[in-house]
């Protein structure tokens, strides 16, 4: 496996995103979790990234169980969690940036997976009512305590990642990122590499628009998200399932499977750039890890390009209320 840097300390080239340890994509179990792991393990796949509303808990306490049974892989992976996200008791979403509501929710990721610190803890979602200095500094006195050993922040503008940097370093900023989500290339790709920031690129297979098997349609109507998002629904999806259909050909004539390139394109977007698809099934796992693998020529890009130009997607990436908390820039 390849490697690149998270804060100066090295990471497998591709990571894991754990949102799949929840039923965010369809149902799945702590077994299932497990085998993910033993696989990436396996494969040299070391940066693990896991949040605490990420089924309320449950893909960290798939995480922690996993640590439990086995020991020696807390020293394997580099495990990033997040919080920031909360509810009123009547279930209205609101964010919540204070040292205290961080700290109080790293203790119970902590708890969760039985561990006494993370590698890098993120603000999930920026609070939009407190400057994002005292998000950092929070983060940092999170630092001095040694309940993470390195800070970052999601969905962030460029402009609120260098105000934060000022205050303490960032070592990673996580966003969506894709063949079929580029706006990140209108300033925080360049400002991340700029600033020695890691670029953790979540959804980098457009939520399996970019695989050789999309989500299917009967799946997507069980999906709370999924069926509400812009993306995915009609006229909007068939357009993107024709458009991307292109793509998958491509792969094909290359003899790799559509997930891993669209991996392997992300990985020649930077150094500084680090995917983290999710996947519930261990035979997809190692068709995104074979993007690691894959060194894309000048014409290979190319023809990349052609087929998935930018602005091809039909829909936007998110729908309204998806919209609250992501900070747009462009």
């Amino acid at each position: 496996m390849k490697m690149r840097k998270i804060g100066g300390v090295e990471v497998s080239a591709m990571g894991y995103g754990a949102m799949s340890f929840s039923d965010f994509y369809g149902p799945t179990n702590e077994a299932n979790s497990h085998a993910i792991l033993d696989a990436a393990i396996a494969a040299g796949l070391t940066h693990i990234d896991t949040s605490n509303v990420y089924g309320m808990g449950r893909s960290e306490t798939f995480i922690g169980s996993y640590l439990a049974a086995n020991p020696g892989a807390r020293d394997t992976f580099h495990i990033a969690t997040k919080a920031g996200i909360t509810r009123t008791p009547d279930g209205v979403r609101y964010y919540d940036n204070s040292l205290e509501h961080l700290e109080s929710e790293l203790d119970k990721s902590l708890a969760r997976m039985g561990i006494d610190h993370v590698d890098l803890f993120y603000v999930h979602r920026r609070d939009a009512d407190r400057p994002i200095e005292e998000a950092a500094e929070a983060l940092a006195a999170l630092v001095k305590k040694g309940k993470t050993k390195a800070i970052g922040f999601s969905e962030i503008a460029p402009s609120s990642l260098r105000r934060a940097h000022a205050v303490h370093p960032v070592a990673a900023v996580q966003s969506e990122y894709s063949l079929s989500t580029r706006f990140a290339e209108l300033g925080l790709v360049q400002t991340c590499a700029d600033l020695g920031v890691a670029l953790v690129a979540f959804s980098p297979v457009g939520r399996g628009l970019l695989t050789d098997a999309p989500i299917a349609r009967e799946d997507l109507a069980t999906l709370p998200f999924m069926k509400t998002n812009p993306r995915f629904m009609e006229p909007n999806l068939t357009a993107n399932l024709e458009i991307t259909d292109g793509f998958r050909v491509l792969a094909a004539d290359m003899g790799v499977p559509a997930a891993g390139l669209a991996i392997a394109w992300l990985l020649h977007r930077g150094d500084q750039v680090i995917p983290i698809p999710g996947t519930r099934s261990v035979a997809h796992l190692k068709d995104l890890m074979r993007g690691t693998e894959i060194a894309l020529s000048a014409e290979d890009l190319e023809q990349i390009e052609r087929v998935l130009p930018v602005g091809w997607a039909h829909g936007d990436r998110y729908n309204a209320d998806q919209w609250n908390g992501p900070e747009r820039f462009c």
